[in-house]
Formats: C-alpha cells, sequence, structure tokens
C-alpha cells in the first residue's frame, strides 16, 4: 500500500497548477506517495497543463492519477479523489498552494507516530503578499502579517490536511454542503486535526478585486451566512453598508491603506449579492 495519497481537486486553475505540481514533486517524501488530481469540470485549459506537466513528473512519484467530473464542488471532487486513494493517509492541498521540501513529511509525522489521526498547519502563509489585494485580504480577517492563519490559534483544528484514509472512510467523507465543506469531516469524526510542528506551506490569497469578488460571492453562500432563513436575515443587516464602512474606516487607519476601501466595497458586494440569491435557491457551488 502507498503511504500518503496527495489529492488536488481544482476548478479553472491552469495559472497555479503547474507551480503546485512542481512544489509536491519536490517533496522529501515524493516517492513514496501517489499524486490524485481531480478535475472538476474545469472551463479553462487545466486539464491539457495538468497533462501536460505530469507527463514530466512521472518518475518523482510512486503513481499519478487524473480524474475528471463535471461540475459538482470541491466536496464531491476530494471525495472522488479519496475514493480512488491507495494511500494509508489522505493529503488535501489546493492548486493555488506551494510548499517547503519536508511540508507533506511534517504533516504525516503525528499520524504515523500515533500522536493523532489527523493533522494540520498553522504555519501556512500568503504566498503573493506583495499584492495589494492579497494584503487587504488579511486585513479584513484581522491579520496584518503574512501568516494566513493568526498566531493565536488554537492547536487544533476542525479542517483537515491530513487525515487516516481509514477515517475518511468511516465517516463517508465530506458533506457537499459548499464552503465549509471542509469542515464537516471533523463534525462527523468527532474530533478535530492536530496541529503539526513545521510543516510550513505558501496560499494565493486573491490577487485582483475580480478574484476579491469572486471568492466573496463563495464565502457569501455558506451555511453560517445564508444556511437558512434566519441567518439570511441576519446577515443582510449585518453586511449593511454603514456597518461595514465604520469597520472599514478602522481597519484603514490601523493598517495604514487606504485602498481597503475599495476591497471591502467589493468583497462585501459578493456577499449581499450571495445572501440574496440564495432566497432563490442559487447553488452552492457555482
Amino acid at each position: 500500500m502507498t503511504l500518503i495519497s496527495i489529492i488536488v481537486a481544482f476548478y479553472n486553475e491552469q495559472s497555479v497548477l503547474p507551480d503546485c505540481l512542481f512544489s509536491l514533486s519536490e517533496q522529501s517524501v515524493a516517492f513514496q506517495t501517489e499524486l490524485i488530481l481531480v478535475d472538476d469540470g474545469s472551463r479553462d485549459k487545466s486539464e491539457e497543463k495538468t497533462k501536460e506537466i505530469t507527463q514530466k513528473l512521472e518518475k518523482k512519484f510512486k503513481n499519478i492519477i487524473i480524474i475528471s467530473q463535471s461540475h459538482q464542488g470541491p466536496a464531491t471532487a476530494r471525495n472522488l479523489g479519496a475514493k480512488a486513494a491507495s494511500g494509508r493517509i489522505l493529503v488535501f492541498v489546493d492548486a493555488d498552494m506551494t510548499f517547503d521540501r519536508k511540508f507533506i513529511e511534517n504533516l504525516a509525522r503525528p499520524i504515523l507516530d500515533g500522536k493523532g489521526k489527523g493533522t494540520f498547519t498553522k504555519e501556512e502563509y500568503v504566498a503573493n503578499w506583495d499584492n495589494v489585494w492579497a494584503r487587504c485580504w488579511n486585513y479584513n480577517q484581522g491579520i496584518g502579517d503574512s501568516r494566513r492563519i493568526p498566531t493565536d490559534y488554537p492547536d487544533k483544528s476542525p479542517v483537515f490536511r491530513a487525515l487516516k484514509k481509514e477515517e475518511f472512510d468511516n465517516v463517508g467523507g465530506f458533506d457537499n454542503i459548499g464552503f465549509t465543506d471542509d469542515w464537516t469531516l471533523s463534525r462527523k469524526l468527532g474530533y478535530k486535526a492536530e496541529k503539526a510542528e513545521n510543516a510550513v506551506c505558501y496560499h494565493k490569497n486573491p490577487s485582483s478585486l475580480a478574484e476579491v469578488y469572486i471568492q466573496a460571492r463563495w464565502i457569501g453562500k455558506n451555511e453560517f451566512i445564508s444556511g437558512n432563513i434566519f441567518r439570511k436575515i441576519v446577515s443582510l443587516l449585518r453586511f449593511n453598508f454603514i456597518t461595514q464602512s465604520i469597520r472599514g474606516l478602522f481597519i484603514v487607519l490601523r493598517y495604514r491603506e487606504l485602498r481597503y476601501f475599495l476591497f471591502e466595497l467589493v468583497y462585501y458586494l459578493g456577499i449581499y449579492i450571495s445572501i440574496c440569491k440564495s432566497f432563490f435557491g442559487e447553488t452552492k457551488f457555482k
């Protein structure tokens, strides 16, 4: 049996896939891993790009599997990848991530040492910190440096980066509920992921206002914002122009970034539109 299966689910990611895959190919344990790529119905040239790159990386991994499905969302794509996996440990990463050479090794270490069944990392950094909109994304979350996860974050997380395959299979994988689908494993398992030491990775924040809007639309569909009629109404009141303008002024003064006002306008417009459309049954992943 393969030791580790790395699952990369992607949708329209042709611009970032090369860096992600080449970074994974340089992992210290790449020869012990299988790479599973799941195309969630991409409309760009992600599929062609994937085949082109993997031909160059065949000797780096124990096995490479490429799967395609119609666009159904990341939860379904990851579940499909996990079904095809032969590894004892499943690792879930995004196509816009890159990694230090020992990321996978250090992420899996607590599981292999019997110190936990699943792990996550707090050492996740913004890959495009030089971009103003990427910085504003962090400012919006109250983080003033390039960390994607604040230093005071707990040592347990509801979101798994790595998990024993048997544990994943026992609960039937992710539930396809939209933005918070990666929380569903811990809810069904009844425990959270343990922190892995020195598992350093880099993750891109939205780098244009168009990307900010698209991501905000996705976030606005999540269960905590537009999950039921009560939450929809509360969210409409919460994300009003006056409240967010006051908050935006505080953030502009705190981080000395005037362009945050424009970021905020686009971000909360995306959130607000998703809430409004949720009343008319807009799907969770499109």
